[in-house]
């Protein structure tokens, strides 16, 4: 069995100079692993450059690179000098992000998505080979490149996943799934696809768990659902939430939102989804929805601590939900 690994989403709050210390007390409090995302602050691979040379005993991760904000070439070169950096160590999850990303915000076309995952964990497995790459992808070509770094060490890739497609992507030809934005008995029926098309083999399965250790439920859930409506009208989750059984339950706030009404479409979201999609409570309470998530298919954690309510102590939060507070 894949042993459980409990991480952290990084950054975390403040400057990245000054995490030297904090990425220290996280390995301390028995936390195993960090993973970095990629949207519109810190890129994915400095923080894990910075933790590569300041804190040995962290894995590192991503979840994830944009599959489409990286030519091929370049990928590979920041996917093998972080290798190189940390070897045995690291894990470069990628996924499609969504159109918001890509095409608003990077300005390159957001189409076929499952080809451009698909044929990017294939090429970087061709030039992680060391060898030299002429290949016609479908997506993308790439004439005689061959990396000049060399790891010591390959390593995991894995596929950030929410239907059954991008899943099945996953079990066949990664190392793994990411996932997020579902809850612990969702967990089941995502994994179930992972480990179908794996054909038995153990692949990882990394959740991104949104926290917010407060028993001040009203103000988590209402402050929650600002988050909720900004992700779950991108329509790559909105389909992920349909398929997932929700349809009914979000049609109210997809349909409030689609006529331009936000604050509708915030008093749209029912108590139940919130409650399923973000982990709140006493920090007992939290470790033990966390542990549900395991117990149903999850193998490493990367816990994301938001601030819904004002009052909550980042850092104690940290500490509360840490393996060591189990």
């Amino acid at each position: 069995m894949t042993p459980r690994r409990d991480g952290m989403t990084v950054p975390l709050p403040g400057h990245l100079h000054a995490h030297r210390d904090r990425l220290v007390e996280l390995a301390d409090l028995g936390y195993t692993d960090i993973w970095s995302a990629e949207s519109d602050g810190a890129d994915g691979f400095t923080p894990l450059a910075l933790a590569a040379a300041w804190e040995p005993r962290l894995r590192l991760g991503t979840a994830i690179i944009p599959a489409y904000t990286r030519s091929p070439a370049c990928f590979a070169q920041s996917v093998a000098s972080l290798a190189d950096a940390a070897p045995g160590r690291f894990a470069i999850g990628i996924g499609s992000s969504s159109n918001v990303i890509v095409e608003r915000w990077n300005g390159v076309p957001f189409v076929e998505p499952y080809k451009k995952v698909r044929d990017v964990v294939r090429f970087l497995n061709d030039a992680l080979s060391g060898e030299k790459v002429a290949k016609k992808y479908e997506t993308f070509q790439v004439d005689g490149f061959r990396l000049g770094v060399r790891p010591e060490q390959k390593p995991a890739i894995l596929v950030a996943a929410l239907r059954e497609g991008m899943l099945r992507l996953a079990g066949r030809e990664s190392d793994g799934a990411i996932i997020n934005w579902l809850s612990p008995a969702d967990v089941k029926k995502v994994v179930s696809v992972v480990r179908d098309a794996a054909g038995g083999a153990e692949r990882e399965i990394v959740a991104r768990l949104f926290v917010c250790p407060s028993e001040n439920a009203d103000v988590v859930r209402a402050a929650a659902r600002f988050a909720i409506a900004a992700y779950l009208n991108v329509p790559v989750y909105a389909e992920f939430h349909r398929w997932l059984g929700r349809g009914d339950a979000l049609q109210g706030m997809w349909d409030a939102w689609k006529a331009g009404d936000r604050k509708a479409a915030l008093a749209e979201i029912p108590d139940e989804v919130v409650d399923d999609l973000v982990v709140h409570g006493s920090p007992a309470k939290c470790r033990a929805t966390i542990d549900e998530y395991f117990a149903n298919g999850v193998t490493t954690s990367s816990l994301a601590i938001l601030a819904l309510d004002p009052t909550l102590d980042h850092w104690q939060a940290v500490r509360d939900l840490a393996p060591t507070a189990r």
